[in-house]
């Protein structure tokens, strides 16, 4: 099937797909994006409220502050 109209080529529905796809595409990395940028802002606001905190003393009190996670 063939869409025409006006003065525009012809469009057969693998090229269509293929506008939707990248279409797709395009929205999911901007969702990405915006996800992305929440996070770092969400980061840096606890990182002032950690900053703010007194400093522990002695070695005991930071035992477990730092979790590394590997998935």
């Amino acid at each position: 099937m063939d869409i025409s109209g006006g003065g525009l080529p012809s469009i057969d529905n693998s090229q269509g797909a293929q506008v939707y796809s990248a279409a797709l595409a395009k929205s999911h990395q901007k969702l990405e994006g915006e996800a992305a940028l929440a996070l770092i802002q969400s980061a840096a606001s606890s990182s002032q409220i950690v900053s703010n905190q007194p400093s522990a003393s002695s070695v005991t009190a930071t035992l477990g502050q730092n979790i590394n996670i590997r998935v």
